[in-house]
């Protein structure tokens, strides 16, 4: 049995049909093999049977460990809700499942461990099976124009140690993206692969898109220098633009043939003018709303209660 304390944070948003399973496999693989353990269930305004579940459970199953499910007031997110979980969490090592659908063995669990143990600080744990489209590309995406050299992708969990959690704390209080801070942190971190039992069960998988949508947004905002790209590619079309407006306007001016009046290329070039400062706009009005986050916020999340079964 090790002898670390182990902390284990799960997220849960309508998680009925996925949760028993997580429990018996996880739970399972980490009571036989650490003396010391808590569970952390992050209830993130789940409307389902999801808490019916987890009660029913803790009935048959009586736990010698402390399990707390941690009430978020409405409806968060997944990154708001983890911190929450996280911040109360006082193992020493803390593995953290974003998602609780299981298509891996118990030994994954454990394994993530003992890499840990080898020296490193994060452990990310992927499946060797079929991810989303749309995440393959926000994930090249970002690796290409991050400012950091460690490179991210799709994890079904990780492991952190205290080490960790403590150096992303002393960067900020509010963390926007937990995966991109960790692995930019400056710690030593790998990831390790696993067979899923259904390479497809991942590309099916449900999540919300609105929320993954605006998590993606402020994470190329913070991470990485995309929209600093875009931005210099549109100036840069603009300047194309008015280059060729002068042109026109020389040409005009010199041609014998008065067939344009000139309103369709004025009124062209303002559209398109106008169009580019609200583009423009936009993006530093976005970066001023993360930056006002990340220096006034000291925390994103509010928690109803702490339920201990």
């Amino acid at each position: 049995m090790e002898k670390k304390f182990i902390s284990i944070v799960a997220y849960l948003h309508n998680a009925e049909n996925n949760i028993v399973n997580f429990l018996d496999t996880v739970i399972g693989v980490c009571q036989s093999n650490y003396e010391k353990l808590e569970v952390i269930l992050v209830n993130d305004a789940c409307e389902d049977g999801t808490m019916e579940q987890i009660r029913k459970y803790m009935e048959n199953h009586p736990q010698n460990m402390m399990v707390n499910v941690v009430h978020m007031s409405c409806f968060q997110g997944l990154e708001s809700a983890m911190n929450a979980g996280r911040d109360i969490a006082i193992g020493d090592f803390v593995y953290e499942f974003d998602d609780i659908l299981v298509d891996y063995s118990p030994e994954v669990v454990l394994k993530a461990y003992q890499e840990l143990i080898k020296g490193y600080d994060i452990v990310s744990v992927k499946s060797c099976g079929k991810n989303r489209l749309t995440s393959r590309m926000f994930y090249a995406l970002f690796n290409k124009t991050s400012r950091g050299t460690a490179k991210i992708g799709p994890e079904t969990f990780r492991i952190i140690s205290r080490r960790a959690i403590n150096r992303v704390r002393t960067i900020g209080q509010y963390i926007p993206y937990r995966k991109a801070m960790y692995m930019n942190c400056g710690l030593k971190a790998t990831t390790i692969a696993y067979d899923s039992t259904n390479q497809n069960i991942r590309v099916k998988n449900s999540t919300i898109i609105s929320e993954r949508t605006d998590l993606a947004i402020d994470s190329f905002i913070y991470f990485t220098n995309a929209l600093e790209r875009i931005s210099a590619i549109i100036s840069g079309v603009f300047l194309l633009i008015t280059i060729l407006v002068g042109v026109y306007i020389i040409a005009d001016f010199f041609s014998q043939d008065k067939i344009v009046e000139g309103w369709v290329s004025t009124m062209g070039f303002m559209a398109m003018g106008f169009f580019g400062v609200f583009v423009l706009l936009t993006i530093i009005l976005k970066y001023l709303s993360v930056l006002i986050n990340l220096i006034f916020k000291q925390q994103r999340y509010l928690v109803a209660d702490i339920e201990k079964l």
